[in-house]
């Protein structure tokens, strides 16, 4: 299958040259594209990627107007896929493209239309912040009453689509609540849905974490949004 990567960026000078370089190094075949989608970045990020694009030619970079948000750039990348199966890369190092065999396996195999990854499954992960843990359990355990799901990591980063799935969902998030949107518009089509267990790299605030409490609040409202109103 022919793999599209799906790369938001907003402000990640000191980590996106060094996430793009571990992508490529991914232990697959069939990479085709990486859609590198820039959300408006101030610190360098832009031009890096402008120079990037212009010495790979696999790499579309795509120039949003000023901050939209992560939803907003996902959706953006969406697009431009051109590949069977879609990835979804943050530009931080929190994730590990060293998982994308096992990421792309059930689709591979035929058994699944949609996999998500799961940190919380016992493996590698940095130990930080329990409020995060908690708040996480609690708006994932929300999403599978809304869904009639099981999952155990809602607001996941890595979440793969074969393409023909991902551009049948009408997206409408603009922020970090595109993550509770993916999830309940998917089981929303009624596609076979899997979770394999991935290695998580969590950052703090020090280092460049974005999401905040207020995320948080609004991805419950969301959830609510999304699954009774569409």
């Amino acid at each position: 299958m022919r793999v599209s990567i799906i790369v938001p960026v907003y402000n990640e000078r000191s980590t996106i040259g060094e996430i793009l370089t571990r992508v490529r190094a991914a232990p697959i075949d069939d990479m085709i594209e990486l859609i590198i989608v820039d959300d408006g970045s101030t610190d360098g990020t832009r031009e890096f990627l402008t120079d990037y694009a212009g010495r790979h030619d696999d790499v579309r970079v795509i120039l949003q107007d000023g901050n939209q948000g992560k939803g907003a750039a996902i959706r953006r990348g969406i697009e431009c896929v051109t590949g069977d199966v879609a990835i979804i890369q943050d530009a931080d190092l929190e994730y590990d493209p060293r998982d994308y065999p096992a990421l792309l396996k059930p689709i591979v195999e035929g058994r699944a239309d949609v996999v998500f990854g799961n940190r919380f499954h016992g493996g590698e992960h940095r130990v930080l912040y329990y409020r995060h843990f908690l708040a996480n359990r609690f708006l994932t355990m929300i999403c599978n009453v809304a869904t009639d799901l099981n999952l155990s990591d809602m607001e996941v980063g890595y979440k793969v689509f074969r393409a023909s799935v991902l551009k049948q969902l009408p997206l409408r998030a603009r922020r970090f609540d595109i993550e509770p949107e993916l999830v309940i518009k998917s089981a929303g089509l009624g596609v076979r849905i899997y979770e394999v267990p991935v290695s998580y790299h969590g950052r703090t605030y020090a280092e460049g974490k974005k999401i905040g409490w207020r995320d948080g609040v609004t991805a419950l409202w969301r959830i609510f949004v999304f699954r009774f109103f569409g």
